[in-house]
């Protein structure tokens, strides 16, 4: 049986084993080494190419800002400015948009707060401030009865109390796909101030569909749109008022006026309210439903009849001698009622009468010269009742009740 003899001494053996651990060693470090230079070699490459890139860039930024620098009008005056200071403006824009309020929807207000009829009351004095939270009327008046004894003091707690019933409406003109209708292209009154109103069908207001930017914005054609002429316009009427018997039915048809008992309106050119919503009941062996109206959140006075402060009062004889109770007051309006953006504003009086007579005319009868004091010898006027405040409210009840 053979036998193997290990002639290499057991230190030639443990050499070996330790050189060949250091050649692996260095193949492993000249490996690394080599794949180093490399990623050393492509970051480098990537790093220079940036900085190439980054140069152009730099370059090419310094060139268009002496362009734009170098731009002058026609006196040799640098235009940047001016560019950044438009630019800054338009940026504004929409924030004066928000903020900015409507002063002339005041005598709208005027005409739907005053009362019309025998019982008038005539402002002498009036202060519009539009800065505070609340909008706020401050102003000096006199009420008349309309009738002997002219001071009834029924009259101004009427006016009081009526705040509560004050509301206001606004919304948006839609074209019969639903899309809005530009406040531009609409014409809302006569050239004396009167909103428009049929007898029969209520309030409506014309749209100027031959205007630029007036079109109907879903199929850009006036095809099918009932055109009449206004003062050399073509125009179409768009009703305010729900026409509820000509657009109600019973199912909804396709490209038609529809109106269901929910109050949504579609397939017709209409008026949508932000603040009034219609409600349909349909009440047995009639053929027709019957519809209702409200206006809850839309409260033209501030707080309703907490909104009014009336102070001051007295006995006094205006311009046609007559005997009129002069007072002073301050209402609270809701804020909305002036903001550009509440687009066709109306102000509603508690029996949901709109101002549709003409405003502009209709100013005249709001104001009048502030009466005149008592003199000492005119005994019917230092005899009635008189109130200094709020305060004093019930003992002019009282004293109202006792003279009757």
């Amino acid at each position: 049986m053979p036998r193997e003899i290990n002639l290499v001494p057991d230190i030639k053996a443990e050499a070996i084993k330790a050189q060949k651990t250091r050649n692996l060693v260095i193949f492993i470090c000249v490996v690394v080494a080599s794949i180093s230079i490399i990623v050393t070699v492509i970051v480098g490459l990537i790093v220079g190419g940036q900085q190439i890139a980054l140069n152009e860039k730099s370059a090419k930024i310094n060139t268009l800002s002496q362009t734009i620098n170098s731009y002058k009008d026609t006196n040799g005056r640098n235009e940047l400015n001016d560019y950044l200071t438009i630019r800054d403006q338009l940026g504004n824009l929409q924030s004066l948009s928000n903020n900015h309020k409507v002063f002339s929807r005041t005598f709208d207000i005027l005409a739907a707060l005053l009362p019309q009829g025998l019982d008038t009351i005539k402002i002498s004095e009036l202060v519009v401030d539009l800065e505070e939270e609340n909008p706020t009327f401050t102003f000096d008046a006199q009420a008349n009865a309309g009738k002997e004894p002219f001071i009834d003091y029924n009259v101004l707690d009427a006016f009081k109390k009526s705040m509560q019933y004050m509301r206001y409406d606004y919304g948006r003109y839609v074209d019969r796909y639903g899309s809005t209708i530009p406040a531009y292209c609409m014409i809302e009154k006569t050239p004396s101030g009167a909103i428009f109103q049929d007898q029969d069908k209520g309030l409506y207001a014309l749209w100027t569909i031959d205007a630029d930017g007036c079109i109907p914005t879903t199929d850009k054609t006036t095809d099918g749109y009932p055109i009449e002429e206004y003062e050399g316009k073509k125009v179409v009427r768009i009703w305010r008022t729900p026409q509820f018997t000509e657009w109600y039915k019973n199912t909804k048809v396709d490209d038609a006026p529809y109106m269901g008992l929910n109050g949504s309106i579609s397939g017709v050119e209409h008026f949508e309210s932000a603040c009034v919503t219609y409600t349909g009941n349909v009440v047995l062996e009639q053929t027709s439903p019957r519809w209702t109206s409200s206006n809850d959140n839309c409260l033209l006075i501030s707080g309703g009849d907490e909104g009014i402060t009336i102070s001051d009062s007295s006995n006094g004889r205006d311009a046609t001698n007559n005997l009129v109770l002069r007072f002073s007051a301050k209402i609270l309006l809701s804020p909305e009622v002036y903001k550009f953006p509440n687009t066709h504003m109306l102000a509603i009086a508690p029996s949901g009468r709109y101002n549709v007579t003409d405003s502009y005319v209709q100013l005249q009868s709001m104001f009048e010269e502030r009466a005149k004091d008592c003199k000492e010898n005119d005994a019917a006027c230092n005899a009635s009742p008189t109130a200094v405040d709020n305060n004093q409210d019930n003992n002019q009840d009282n004293k109202t009740e006792g003279d009757k």
